[in-house]
Parts: C-alpha cells; sequence; structure tokens
C-alpha cells in the first residue's frame, strides 16, 4: 500500500477520479495478455497529459515508487504485469491525434490511442500504416511501440521500429525529452528513438510519438497453397525469397492449427495437409499479377497440393481474418494458452518445426505452430490448465528446449514480442555476458534508481542449463 502522502499528491497531480487504489482497480491492473502471471499493484493513475506525467514521475523518483506504464496489455511477455508493486500509469486519456501532415507524410498522436483506430483514420486519408500487430483491435499505439509489435506485413514493410520516427518521452526525474522528428535523414548523435522504440517501459515513458506514412498499394491479392509435405512449404518460402520476390504477407499454419482454425472459422480447409502457407502481395496491379502467378508457379515446382487464388477482396479477408484468429481459434482447446515467439532464419523453418514437433512429443505436450514464415517468426503454442501443475513443469521444460533450438539453429527468443518477464531468464544467451552489461550501462543513465518497469528484461540470474548449453 502506498504512504498516503504519496497517493495524497498523486489525487493532486491528475484530481480524485483518475487515482484509484480500490481492491478492483489493483486487481484489473495485475496482469496483463500473458497467462498465469498475477502481482498486484499499490495504486492505478491515468495521466491527461504530458506535464502530469512528468508531476507523477518526479513524485515516484523521490520516493523510489515502481511504475509501469501501460496500454491495454495485450503483450504476451509479462511486460506490464507490476511484479514489484507500485504505481501501474495507464496511458489510455492520452488517445488523440494531435496532427496528420500530408505534405510530410507522418502522423503525429498520443500513445493511448487504440492502434485500429488509427490505421482506420490513416487509411481513410488514402494514407497507409503498414505494422499490423494481431492485437491491433484492442492494443495502443504506445504498447506497439514499447514492444515493438509486428504482424502480418512485417516482411515486406516491417515492424513498428521502422515507422516511429520521432518521440516525446518522459524520463523517470521528470525530465522531458524530444528525439528525432519529421525528418527521414537525422544522424545527430546516438538514435534515441530506436532506443527507446523496444525498450517496454524501462526507459522512459512515451507521452507522443510521430510516425511516417506511407502511400498505399494499388491492389493486393491473396491465395493458399497447401502441402502434405512440410518441407515442400518451407522449401517455398526459401523459393520465394531467392526468386527476389518479397511478399507483402508470408504466413505459415501446421496440421494442428488448420485443424483449429477451420472449426472456428468455418472456411473447409483440407485437414491432411501438412501445412499451408498463406500469401499477399501488393503493389502496382501488373507487379502483383507477375509475383502472385510466379508464386503459384514455385508452389507447384514445390509440391504443393493445391493452390488457390482468393476470387475477391471479401473471400482474401476472410482468409488473413482466420489466420489472425490462429491464438483466438487455438484458446478454445484448453482453460490456459502460452503463446510463445521464436525466430530462426527462414531457411531453417522446417528445421525449426520439427525440432518444436519433437520437443512436443517428449515432455507430452500439445503444441501447435503458426507464424511469419516469410521472416522466420514461429509462434509455438501450448495448449495447456494453469491447475495442472505438473503439466504446467512439462510445457515450461518444453519451451525451454524450443529456446535452445532457436538459438542452435542461429535463430533469437523473440521476434516481436519482447522480453519482458518471461524471456529475461534466456537473454544472457542470446546477447552474452558484455551485451547485458551494455544494456545494464543505458538502464542506469536513463533510470538510476530503477523505479521504471523494474523486473522487466533483466533476469536476477540466467538458465544455469542454457547458459551451460553454450560452453
Amino acid at each position: 500500500m502506498l504512504q498516503e502522502v504519496i497517493a495524497s499528491q498523486l489525487r493532486g497531480i491528475v484530481g480524485e477520479k483518475w487515482f484509484r487504489d480500490d481492491r478492483e482497480s489493483l486487481i484489473t491492473h495485475s496482469y496483463d495478455g500473458t497467462p498465469m502471471l498475477q502481482s498486484l499493484p499499490d495504486g492505478v493513475i491515468y495521466p491527461e497529459n504530458t506535464d502530469q506525467v512528468a508531476a507523477i514521475l518526479r513524485l515516484l523518483q523521490q520516493y523510489r515508487v515502481p511504475v509501469v506504464s501501460r496500454g491495454s496489455g495485450t503483450n504476451l511477455c509479462g511486460g506490464t504485469v507490476p511484479v514489484e508493486g507500485g504505481v501501474v500509469m495507464v496511458m489510455h486519456r492520452m488517445n488523440r491525434i494531435l496532427e496528420v501532415d500530408l505534405e510530410n507524410l507522418t502522423a503525429t498522436l498520443q500513445p493511448g490511442l487504440n492502434t485500429k483506430t488509427f490505421i482506420s483514420h490513416v487509411e481513410g486519408l488514402g494514407l497507409f500504416y503498414p505494422p499490423d500487430p494481431s492485437s491491433m483491435a484492442i492494443s495502443t499505439i504506445g504498447g506497439n511501440i514499447a514492444e515493438c509489435s509486428g504482424g502480418l506485413r512485417g516482411l515486406k514493410y516491417g515492424t513498428t521500429k521502422d515507422y516511429v520516427i520521432g518521440l516525446e518521452a518522459v524520463l523517470a526525474s521528470g525530465e522531458i525529452i524530444r528525439t528525432g522528428g519529421k525528418l527521414m535523414k537525422d544522424v545527430a548523435g546516438y538514435d534515441l528513438t530506436k532506443l527507446l522504440v523496444g525498450s517496454e517501459g524501462t526507459l522512459a515513458v512515451i507521452t507522443e510519438a510521430t510516425l511516417k506514412l506511407i502511400p498505399p498499394p494499388k491492389s493486393k491479392k491473396t491465395m493458399l497453397a497447401m502441402y502434405k509435405d512440410l518441407y515442400g512449404a518451407a522449401r517455398t518460402v526459401s523459393s520465394i525469397i531467392e526468386s527476389r520476390i518479397i511478399p507483402a504477407t508470408l504466413e505459415f499454419l501446421d496440421n494442428p492449427t488448420i485443424r483449429v482454425v477451420d472449426d472456428f472459422a468455418k472456411l473447409g480447409l483440407p485437414l491432411d495437409m501438412a501445412a499451408i502457407l498463406l500469401i499477399e502481395q501488393d503493389g502496382d496491379p501488373e507487379t502483383v499479377e507477375r509475383d502472385i502467378a510466379r508464386i503459384a508457379d514455385i508452389c507447384r515446382s514445390e509440391n504443393a497440393e493445391r493452390v488457390s487464388i482468393a476470387a475477391d477482396e471479401a473471400e482474401a479477408l476472410k482468409l488473413l481474418t482466420a489466420r489472425r484468429s490462429a491464438f483466438t481459434a487455438l484458446a478454445r482447446l484448453r482453460p490456459t494458452t502460452i503463446l510463445e515467439d521464436a525466430t530462426v532464419p527462414r531457411s531453417k523453418i522446417a528445421e525449426m518445426v520439427l525440432a518444436i514437433n519433437e520437443i512436443a512429443a517428449r515432455h507430452r505436450v500439445t503444441i501447435c505452430t503458426f507464424g511469419h514464415a516469410g521472416d522466420g517468426n514461429l509462434h509455438p503454442t501450448a495448449t495447456t490448465d494453469a491447475r495442472d501443475a505438473e503439466e504446467i513443469h512439462r510445457v515450461e521444460a518444453a519451451f525451454e528446449d524450443i529456446f535452445e533450438a532457436a538459438i542452435a539453429l542461429g535463430g533469437t527468443i523473440t521476434g516481436e514480442h519482447g522480453v519482458g518477464l518471461v524471456k529475461a531468464p534466456f537473454l544472457e544467451w542470446k546477447v552474452g555476458t558484455a551485451g547485458i552489461e551494455v544494456m545494464r550501462a543505458i538502464k542506469l543513465a536513463f533510470d538510476p534508481s530503477n523505479i521504471l518497469n523494474p523486473g522487466k528484461i533483466f533476469a536476477k540470474s540466467a538458465r544455469k542449463r542454457v547458459v551451460l548449453g553454450r560452453g
């Protein structure tokens, strides 16, 4: 519980209505989208503007009270669970689009803005913001920036970091900094904008962002390629890229995921296929027609059993929606769904999927795999029950083995979900001891009292088994 002197001053900053420490508010902000993680904060605050954020941080810095900033809490790495208590700062009141600059093709907005609302707004103006995390109907732009979210269009267009060109942020001291701006070129000193994107709320609280917009593609086409041979699907991914074609979307679903998605979305997918690739290309009409025809030829040459092209935009949207619903569909199977995030070089996708299947069988757990094949980002997803401690232990052991397999194949422990609490024990294996020390030094420079989202990214100790495995 916060000292009354602190709670009273917080109410004085935002008003009585916007600071809460009742039991209901504390419980509803004690968890995020990550299963099996929960920790009560001591208070919840809803700032209205940057000055209030600065005043809140100055006060919490004075009393050394932890603060976790958050949007909708859709992250899957435990990034917004207040594991050391303190204050949860909810950014939803700061949700305005401040400007869309049609001359510079930029948008400046506040962090609490809903992602889908923003995308719909700029599309209504005839512009395009490509990052499209599956959570965009719920998530906020600020949360996307904090976690550097990806999405289905990442292969061709990149992820959130590729579109954030300027930030306003408040340091732990309460000082306000501005990085970047409406500039397409800026090499003045260290790139603090890129450093803050994906920093998971551990370096500063983002209060404003300037995003790059681009012209929308003139046309697009969507196709499905279905395989009885997993390697055929994997080879297709490599062959498409080798042929110098970069699709807008290149998604992978394994057989267990196909079955669950089809049962959920009633698409009539062939249930006897080992894998399906969902492929979309966009751009000038002539280019799209040429690329889709070439991709279809590549799929057939890699022994695709069937190749089908969506007849119209409605059918294409249905296919894409089905892919986006994979997590929701899988969540219907068991009480607890753990969606993970391992990335390998795309040439290693087949090996990684087979490794996941072998690991799941060895640990006697159910793991379905889908993900962004075009950039090697797979989402092995366990369906389990948090009430079964013995099974959960096996699931956790399986995911340790999956991360180990990803690293062994030249991959990484997370491609788009972030480190947060869940991946912290594995980070040192990926970046090494020296890398961890550099990151700790950066954290110390921004937040010497460690009040900003403490307990995240940096684990108290690395996984012993994983560290030994490196030797």
